[in-house]
């Protein structure tokens, strides 16, 4: 178990340093922001983490741009959040434009890219498009093997995934 209250409390304390000495635009105080929200998710406080990885996006685009890495990951962060209080519907839209963004820049294999589809298949699932979902996750699964191997964390938790869409349609295979 990690240590989050104590890592949120100089989380903060670096924050308000790195926003007062570098600004709050300064891709390490953003990075701070970011470290910050992770623990506030951790510690329950989603709203918060959703407050801060919004205003974190906001910036990073307007920095950034819409396509750069520390953009995607920000947006990938506050769809978790969304996708934690309920509004799943805005958690698939903003994964849909993550995935679309990473498959374009950094490929169908990618590790981010593939990341990021399993987050819009768990959208597809949680909004009970569960064909999307198996289509997507079968594709992620054929995608990890071939590039990670069949028993590599990452690919297990798609066959897991896939496992449970396929449940889901009741495509089960009913053995031991």
């Amino acid at each position: 178990m990690g240590r989050y209250a104590e890592s949120r409390d100089l989380n903060q304390d670096t924050l308000a340093r790195r926003c007062r000495v570098l600004g709050q635009d300064h891709p390490d105080t953003l990075y701070t922001a970011h470290n910050l929200a992770i623990n506030l998710r951790k510690l329950g406080n989603v709203p918060a983490a959703r407050d801060l990885d919004h205003d974190t996006l906001d910036r990073h685009r307007r920095i950034l741009g819409q396509d750069h890495p520390d953009t995607l990951r920000s947006a990938a962060m506050l769809a978790t959040d969304l996708r934690e209080l309920g509004d799943v519907q805005a958690a698939r839209d903003l994964d849909h434009d993550t995935l679309d963004r990473r498959r374009r820049i950094l490929g169908q294999d990618h590790p981010d890219t593939l990341r990021s589809a399993g987050f819009l298949a768990t959208d597809l699932r949680e909004l009970g498009d569960v064909q999307a979902a198996r289509d997507l996750d079968h594709d992620t699964l054929d995608r990890r093997r071939r590039i990670l191997g069949q028993d590599h964390p990452d690919t297990l938790a798609s066959a897991a995934n896939l496992a449970h869409d396929l449940r889901e349609l009741g495509e089960a295979d009913d053995g031991p």
